[in-house]
């Protein structure tokens, strides 16, 4: 189930038909509703362990129990299925007063182990697991100057790349949200990992995949030529606006040719964001749009509520054009607007929906 270094070749890792795959969760905080909670105890539950409903306590296994839109799959007795991803260990860097890692693994016998190391190889001389999750979001960590959380994604992928060099295999691993604060982390673990073969994967914790929720439940099928996007999303940009433009992403890759590249991407904050529009870099009325399906959204015109938005503009190599907007307090919700023309359709209709 690993991947042989002796080449120095990438080559495709296959694991074993049927198999649950133990994968090591490094995280750096495992407490209610953190980024730990959402992705780990999807994989640590079965969703059947009842437990006298705490709010302070509130983990992802009571949210799917008690929220009936949770679109999880079920079998045919209505029970929602056990995941096909076990969890082989846990490494957890901080444990705050509302820990969950540590009553999870009491239940479960899923051990916390003392290091990256003995997270992967389970205490031997081998990889002892088939995945690392690398989940460098939320905890108690320094600042810089552009008051970006340092979170140790970069420096814990350097660890597990020791390992893997040290051992001779290598397994996939995936890194919640962005790979680093800066260009130059995100560049470094790019190649690392193509220099080792490492199979990397990274992506946000929120469900905007198309098998999700959407309030109201249209969707864009796949095949449609989508002439311009809008997406918003809540506040601040440095934590949220990864999700906004993984929202984004995964509806303009159902577009007529699929992803055809990115020609350009621009971050503009306030007045900057709002003279844009006025120049028809984006489109007020699929903000207002997208506004507009977000039940919870602050009525009032957008610009004056929201002098400080930051908006991404992207340009893709095949003439369409997008926007990832955050308007400050607005909204506290995800949703999109575009302008489409559905497969088979000659008019282009506006579609919008929240995730």
């Amino acid at each position: 189930m690993v991947m042989s270094l002796d080449t120095g070749d990438a080559g495709v890792f296959v694991p074993a038909p049927g198999a649950r795959r133990g994968v090591a969760a490094l995280c750096t905080v495992y407490r209610p509703r953190s980024h730990a909670d959402v992705i780990v105890s999807k994989l640590l539950g079965d969703y059947s362990w009842p437990h006298v409903y705490d709010r302070d306590a509130l983990d992802y296994g009571e949210t799917v129990r008690t929220l009936t839109e949770t679109p999880l799959p079920t079998d045919i007795d209505g029970r929602i299925r056990r995941p096909r991803v076990a969890v082989a260990s846990m490494f957890i860097d901080q444990f705050p007063e509302n820990d969950l890692s540590r009553g999870w693994s009491e239940r479960t016998g899923v051990p916390i182990l003392p290091s990256i190391r003995d997270a992967i190889t389970l205490g031997t001389d081998t990889i002892a697991v088939n995945g690392v999750l690398i989940i460098g979001e939320h905890g108690e960590y320094p600042l810089n100057a552009r008051g970006q959380r340092l979170y140790p994604r970069r420096a814990w992928f350097d660890a597990v790349a020791d390992v893997f060099e040290e051992l001779g295999s290598v397994v996939p691993v995936f890194i919640d949200k962005h790979l680093g604060v800066g260009w130059e982390d995100a560049r470094a673990i790019f190649d690392r990992a193509a220099r080792l073969g490492i199979p990397l994967m990274a992506g946000s914790s929120v469900s905007t995949a198309p098998f999700s929720w959407r309030s109201p439940r249209v969707d864009i099928p796949i095949g449609s030529q989508i002439h311009r996007a809008v997406v918003v999303s809540p506040p601040p940009l440095e934590a949220y606006g990864f999700h906004a433009l993984e929202a984004l992403q995964c509806i303009m890759e159902r577009r007529h040719g699929g992803e055809s590249g990115i020609a350009s991407v621009q971050c503009l904050v306030g007045e900057d964001a709002w003279n844009a529009m006025d120049r028809g870099a984006w489109e007020r009325s699929l903000m207002q749009a997208a506004l507009q399906v977000c039940d919870r959204a602050t009525p009032g015109d957008a610009r004056s509520l929201a002098p400080d938005a930051s908006a991404f503009l992207i340009n893709y190599r095949d003439g369409t054009r997008a926007m990832a907007m955050i308007p400050e307090t607005v909204t506290p919700q995800w949703a999109i607007a575009a302008d489409v023309t559905l497969p088979g359709a000659d008019t282009v209709s506006r579609i919008a929906f929240r995730f």
